[in-house]
């Protein structure tokens, strides 16, 4: 027996377990700590991770059922929605490597279960309304239409009631942006307060940022990427911190609260100003409330400029010319450790 017969003899569980795949993936998604990518999207105002996660339910549904021609028709009609969704992100250069192996994981699926339709043997026309099979379920309508046809819905579908965002950004409103040292190296920390490898990474850069700042010949500054709707907010207090008293510690210190509180406290994603200045006071942090629209400008443009899709990202330029990117918690605390060896190995 060939390979294409075992697969055609056992496509409902083959496809029961690509479906299973692209639910994990999905879930991974959602609650994954290594790194948040602002390249989102929703239909209806349903997130697409949630969205992909029912569709594989109802393919693994069809194939308990045995309705093997339903299977083929979500599966055509859902190649027809990849493609949109492929095409959103080449065309705003922003990939996401968990939609990428979905989408790799609906054509696979849609190539177990696909049939050649008899019309391939007709004209040019039915060659090319057929290629990807045909739908004839149910059987007492009589009717048999190209698949194709679902992949057009599908595709039409999802261009009328998708939206997406892929670059964040503030308020479009000059204050600079708060950094500290100076000299030939420069680092940017770049993340958000409800990612949470960036809650994670905040309480390990303290450490390693104060003896990069005390070398003296390194300028140090963080940007807050604004995944999250409430990240404007906590960035205007960590702002607001930095007018109050602009000595590097305490600053980190307010920083690492906000992440705290953004981690830890049930209300943290509901926070008002309110909430914020009461936080602060509990802990001690002096603020001192100004216009931040200016310094939010810059912020927007760091990350345009840089081209930034996910957090945490850390910038470490050694020179105008020479700059690494490192995306992860793991990988930004090994750049800045080289970072330190470079400044040690120089200072001899």
């Amino acid at each position: 027996m060939n390979v294409l017969n075992i697969v055609k003899k056992n496509r409902s569980p083959l496809t029961i377990i690509l479906a299973l795949a692209g639910i994990a993936i999905m879930a991974y998604y959602d609650t994954c700590d290594t790194a948040c990518s602002y390249l989102t999207g929703d239909i209806w105002g349903i997130d697409l991770k949630w969205i992909g996660i029912a569709y594989m339910g109802a393919i693994i549904l069809f194939c308990l059922f045995k309705w093997s021609p339903l299977v083929q028709a979500a599966l055509a009609a859902g190649l027809g929605v990849e493609v949109f969704l492929i095409a959103f992100q080449v065309r705003e250069e922003v990939y996401c490597p968990f939609c990428l192996a979905f989408t790799l994981l609906v054509i696979t699926a849609f190539i177990v279960n696909y049939e050649r339709s008899s019309r391939l043997s007709g004209s040019y026309v039915d060659k090319f309304l057929y290629a990807l099979g045909e739908f004839d379920w149910p059987s007492l309508l009589k009717l048999k239409f190209p698949l194709l046809l679902l992949s057009l819905i599908g595709y039409l579908f999802v261009l009328f009631s998708f939206t997406g965002s892929v670059t964040p950004a503030y308020g479009d409103l000059g204050k600079s942006v708060p950094s500290w040292g100076s000299g030939n190296y420069e680092v940017l920390v770049l993340s958000d307060y409800f990612c949470p490898s960036c809650q994670i990474l905040e309480f390990q850069l303290e450490p390693i940022l104060e003896d990069l700042s005390a070398n003296g010949d390194v300028k140090i500054c963080f940007v807050d990427v604004p995944i999250h709707r409430q990240t404007p907010l906590y960035n205007r207090f960590y702002l607001y911190a930095t007018n109050a008293d602009n000595n590097m510690h305490k600053v980190l210190h307010a920083r690492k609260i906000l992440f705290q509180f953004a981690r830890q406290s049930p209300s943290a994603k509901n926070a008002t100003e309110a909430t914020l200045a009461e936080l602060f006071k509990q802990e001690n942090i002096n603020f001192k409330r100004f216009d931040c629209r200016p310094v939010q400008v810059q912020l927007s443009r760091i990350i345009r400029e840089y081209k930034i899709n996910a957090t945490p990202t850390c910038i470490v330029k050694y020179s105008d010319n020479v700059s690494k990117e490192y995306i992860g918690a793991k990988n930004i605390l090994d750049g800045l450790k080289t970072l330190q060896e470079t400044l040690n190995n120089t200072s001899q």
